[in-house]
């Protein structure tokens, strides 16, 4: 949807190397995770059982110490901020998705190098990053170790409750993914946000927008 087309275009840089590191990486983790997982849970055959049970516990573990340098990054570059909830703005941004969108409406919290994230990409992110993602990696951890339960003092578990559990959290990151690759589709051009999470230059209208959660008005 193109929100732009009467104004000229200038760029600004918005996502820094690590950013777009991280982001890719752990891109392509999640996809191979879901793959491998599906594959393991019977869904189809593409590695075999064995060869994809092993990829999925190696890529596990390199998916867990990429959070944790992320984790680190956030905590010590202050980009913490980008991920507190708000509650401003938030009805115009609903309702932007909810029909403005399709009506060539301008975003109501268009992206600015100290507010990357609208209220709801705030709120999703952020229940992505605290909870749903440690979720998959305690679920996953305990599915690994489950040889070792009884001397980890966890018999009195259930294997089938922890791989539904996990089964379950696959879904809503699969759900994520696909949502989120719909919404990168929705700048002035179906690949302005892609671009810029590539090149780390972002493509607005005019400056640099004013910040959306610094305006009184």
């Amino acid at each position: 949807m193109n929100n732009h087309s009467n104004g000229k275009m200038s760029m600004f840089y918005l996502y820094s190397r690590y950013e777009r590191f991280w982001h890719w990486l752990q891109a392509a983790l999640i996809v191979c995770l879901l793959v491998t997982g599906f594959e393991v849970h019977g869904s189809f055959t593409l590695l075999g059982f064995k060869r994809a049970v092993t990829v999925h516990a190696w890529v596990g573990v390199a998916w867990l110490v990429a959070f944790a340098f992320f984790v680190f990054w956030v905590a010590t570059t202050g980009e913490w901020k980008q991920y507190v909830p708000t509650t401003k703005k938030m009805f115009e941004v609903m309702r932007f998705y909810a029909y403005g969108i399709f009506m060539g409406w301008p975003h109501p919290c268009p992206k600015t190098p100290d507010a990357k994230h609208n209220p709801l990409q705030r709120l999703t992110y952020l229940a992505l990053a605290a909870i749903l993602l440690p979720f998959m990696m305690a679920t996953g951890l305990l599915y690994y170790v489950y040889n070792d339960w009884a001397g980890l003092g966890l018999g009195g578990l259930s294997l089938s409750a922890v791989a539904l559990a996990h089964i379950i959290g696959a879904f809503a990151i699969l759900i994520f993914l696909v949502v989120h690759i719909y919404m990168t589709t929705t700048g002035h051009t179906p690949f302005t946000h892609i671009r810029a999470m590539i090149t780390g230059w972002e493509e607005e209208k005019a400056d640099v927008p004013e910040d959306w959660e610094k305006r009184t008005a």
